[in-house]
């Protein structure tokens, strides 16, 4: 039988919650895996945390990649897809907990939509709240400024002030976004072989946004599917989010490596999609913009 599936997870330093991510895969999944539908593979980027022990120990049936060293979330997602069989591909973070039919529901709906090229579920923070990242407008310097002002979240619902994050879209019903997170991300495998799958340009960060914006000029549909929901502790591997800081094994370094990355994203971003669209001086103001707002965290950080 043809694999529907593909779970692909890279693991770094995730010990805390990935065993509880693959529990949730193995409980509610049985059956796919047992008949083969679907499969998980797991990349790990040179974890030092012991979980590589025991990911071995506990789940002999993961097909297990060891990078000796940590080559990036985009490279080593993409080392886990050539090793994948699936007519589907899910990219899952380690930092998840998968409820029973979720897969099957959001595959569900892609096989009914032959349009769609990428599809996501609700992703839900330990509070509850929408993890804003899973429902994302791409950053234009407009959409950027109001995020970053302040000015999407005094207006949530407002088309010209929340483009960031289409806070003016019904969230009760499944609809078209631009961007997803890849903490759940189902990609249809023939749309991400034409779009030869991630930038491994991208170290930490971005790479989603930037498929999902190929994804989109391609002609595909990314979709956003509320009526599915996935618990996202989000952060743990970088250690840079406050809710789920006690969860993070991340050392000092590792917290720089994530803070500098998510600020790269900005400029790859811009200057790959953007940087022919605006004039030079949006170009200008917009790159110092990141290199303030970068700094300005670093500073703010307390490690």
């Amino acid at each position: 039988m043809k694999t529907k599936v593909s779970i692909i997870i890279v693991n770094f330093n995730t010990r805390e919650v990935i065993s509880k991510c693959l529990i949730s895969l193995f409980e509610n999944y049985a059956l796919e895996l047992k008949a083969k539908k679907f499969e998980i593979i797991v990349v790990d980027n040179a974890s030092y945390d012991n979980s590589v022990t025991e990911i071995k120990r506990l789940f002999p049936k993961v097909l297990l990649i060891e990078n000796r060293e940590n080559m990036g979330f985009a490279r080593a997602n993409n080392q886990g897809i050539r090793a994948s069989h699936g007519t589907f591909v899910l990219l899952l973070n380690p930092d998840t907990v998968v409820p029973k039919n979720a897969i099957t529901q959001v595959v569900d709906y892609m096989e009914g939509q032959s349009q769609v090229g990428v599809a996501t579920a609700r992703l839900e923070l330990t509070s509850g709240e929408l993890d804003d990242a899973a429902h994302r407008g791409f950053p234009t310097p407009w959409r950027s400024l109001t995020h970053f002002s302040g000015l999407g979240k005094l207006f949530p619902h407002s088309v010209w002030l929340n483009g960031y994050h289409l806070g003016y879209q019904n969230l009760d019903i499944p609809h078209e976004i631009d961007a997803c997170v890849g903490a759940f991300m189902c990609i249809r495998r023939t749309v991400g072989e034409n779009l030869n799958w991630l930038d491994e340009n991208y170290f930490w960060y971005g790479e989603d946004l930037d498929f999902c914006y190929r994804v989109k000029q391609a002609g595909y549909k990314v979709v956003f599917i509320p009526t599915v929901a996935v618990t996202h502790h989000k952060g743990v591997a970088s250690g840079i989010k406050k809710h789920s800081r006690e969860l993070s094994r991340a050392d000092r370094e590792t917290k720089l490596r994530a803070t500098r990355a998510r600020f790269e994203v900005m400029r790859i971003f811009y200057r790959k999609f953007y940087a022919q669209t605006y004039p030079a001086w949006v170009r200008f103001v917009v790159l110092f913009g990141v290199w303030l707002k970068e700094q300005i965290t670093l500073f703010s950080l307390n490690f």
